[in-house]
């Protein structure tokens, strides 16, 4: 996964995003256009009403003259309507397409992407990142071209009625566009920032509701409120920087402009007075200054859009040039039906350069057998899980699946027939019903209700007003811990996989309901190749085989009784549960 600081182009944003939508961007072009030509009658009207239909007392001419400046404001109207109509919604249109391209690249990211960034801080990049999108498609990027076409029409026109005048205007309009070029460069790396510090209190607020529990529970607001606090004025702080940028560029535009149209008050009264110009003439002029400078004030707010828009698509295109998981070029066999067979041979594993968790692991999982993980936490138990999930790549080694090796297989391909039950598995907000049916939503009543059986959900459902369609809360918050790893198996039995992994799936468990859950587990575990982690061994004494871990090595092997028969590790750690 490649860390480098992406930074986009224009060129690259012309290719990617402005080129597609060219037809529209080509029509809000030319409505642009049509709206700036009309906004250059009234100034030429002015000229003309002065020194030629006032100065002759033509009332046809003045008939003429107004019906064509209602006309010229009309069609200003009605092209602004209709660049926004376009323009704006196809903008809004681009940023929910970017959304959800981003939010589907981001779930193709491995794993270990997602233990290294808070899940708040991915739903900003999500949501946020994408939005500045409006000012490269939307009115923004037609108005930065539309107002450099009418300055520079203005300008020309400006030349015409009097060189002097313009070229003095030109020296305060340079020096305002170098300082506006200036400021530009050195916001775009406080948008990029602001974008990180957005995710990181994002990120932190959404992980304190989701908490709410814990935080109360060891009275921890002050904390919690202390932190967000940080979060929030490091926010301000870099708010702070960009607004005193732009500041510095409006009052630059003020200062500077103010002196050109300053300089022409004295020097066309001058001119005037000598009989070089008419009245007529200097009002025409003073209102193409205005036309040909306002879209340059304008220009600044517009350039402070577009390089906040570029900043978040610096972002955006530092999660799209990630490696996704399938991106392997090994990873291209598509699996076919499976039989279930895997082997595991000296497969090594460090989640750090340099520090391995696993060392040599070699070991048989043949078809419908239970294979247990067991040992201290920390020993390598569910990292070897994780390697048999696809979760993780093996170091070095190999991990084979009926003798393919499943680094070259599509990880879709493979977890078609997996099945995970987690130790804290995740319920999403929703009706159990729904949650139930989440690997396999198309599957007929008779299947869900066999999983609810086989599952014992119908044990407690039954006593619910709504049944299978009790709004659980965000992460099933409503149920009990026991309640939740039903369902969480009711929905590994309803996928019917041909390999399953069991995390500690009866670890929420009280007494009676583990004593109701095992004979489901056994008939989920039938004919089909299972991965259990325990920590309760009284949970894996009929597993085929038990694998004792210990600093990342299987230290013992074999079934329940004859690891007892050996007194060594799984004999201690056995009789040690037993007596408590």
């Amino acid at each position: 996964m490649s860390k480098k600081k992406n930074k986009v182009t224009f060129s690259q944003a012309f290719k990617t995003i402005i080129w597609p939508k060219r037809k529209l961007v080509f029509v809000g072009l030319i409505l642009i256009a049509i709206s700036r030509t009309a906004s250059l009658v009234l100034p030429g009207a002015s000229k003309y009403l002065i020194d030629n239909v006032i100065a002759n007392k033509d009332y046809e001419m003045l008939q003429t003259l107004v019906f064509v400046v209602i006309c010229a404001i009309l069609a200003q109207a009605i092209t602004s309507f209709l660049l926004t109509r376009l323009l704006s919604v196809e903008a809004q249109h681009m940023i929910s397409e970017l959304r959800v391209k981003v939010q589907k690249k981001i779930l193709s990211l491995p794993i270990s992407y997602f233990d290294n960034n808070k899940s708040g801080a991915l739903v900003s990049r999500i949501m946020s990142d994408v939005e500045g999108v409006r000012n490269l498609v939307g009115t923004g990027l037609v108005q930065l071209v539309g107002g450099s076409i009418t300055a520079i029409v203005s300008f020309i026109i400006l030349l015409n009625i009097s060189p002097l005048m313009t070229l003095y205007t030109l020296v305060p309009v340079a020096v305002f566009a170098f300082i506006s070029l200036k400021a530009f460069g050195y916001i775009r790396p406080i948008f990029r920032a602001r974008g990180k510090i957005n995710a990181a209190v994002t990120g932190r607020l959404t992980e304190t509701l989701s908490g709410v529990r814990v935080i109360k529970g060891f009275n921890a607001e002050k904390q919690e409120n202390k932190i967000f606090e940080k979060g929030v004025d490091e926010l301000f702080q870099n708010v702070k920087k960009s607004l005193t940028s732009t500041a510095l560029v409006t009052s630059s535009a003020t200062f500077l402009l103010g002196l050109a149209t300053t300089g022409i008050m004295g020097i066309g009264g001058y001119m005037i007075m000598e009989d070089d110009l008419t009245f007529g003439e200097f009002l025409s002029f003073t209102l193409y200054l205005g036309l040909m400078i306002s879209p340059i004030v304008q220009m600044s707010n517009i350039g402070s859009q577009m390089t906040e828009a570029f900043a978040g698509l610096d972002r955006t295109e530092e999660i799209m040039q990630m490696a996704a998981e399938d991106d392997d070029p090994k990873r291209v066999k598509e699996l076919g039906e499976i039989h279930g067979d895997i082997h595991f041979d000296n497969v090594s594993f460090s989640y750090e350069e340099g520090k391995e968790v696993l060392h040599n692991i070699s070991f048989d999982a043949p078809k419908g057998s239970v294979t247990a993980l067991v040992g201290t936490s920390g020993s390598g138990k569910s990292t070897i899980a994780g390697l048999a999930a696809t979760f993780l790549s093996p170091e070095s080694g190999t991990i084979t699946l009926d003798s393919t090796d499943l680094s070259t297989v599509k990880l879709s391909s493979y977890r078609q027939y997996l099945g995970v039950v987690l130790q804290d598995d995740f319920l999403f907000e929703g009706t159990i019903r729904e949650n139930i049916l989440f690997p396999r939503p198309n599957a007929t009543e008779e299947e869900l209700q066999n999983a609810i059986k086989a599952a014992y959900v119908d044990e407690f459902t039954d006593r619910f007003e709504e049944g299978l369609d009790t709004v659980i809360g965000e992460r099933g918050v409503k149920l009990s811990g026991g309640q939740r790893q039903r369902i969480a198996i009711a929905r590994a039995i309803l996928a019917d996989p041909k390999i399953i992994i069991l995390d500690e799936a009866t670890s929420n468990l009280d007494t009676e309901s583990e004593l109701l859950i095992q004979k489901s587990l056994e008939d989920l575990m039938k004919g089909r190749t299972t991965f259990v982690i325990a920590h309760r061994l009284s949970t894996i004494r009929q597993a085929d085989q038990i694998l004792v871990i210990e600093h990342g090595q299987i230290v013992e092997r074999g079934n329940h009784d004859e690891l007892i028969a050996k007194k060594g590790r799984y004999f201690d750690l056995y009789t040690y549960q037993a007596r408590i």
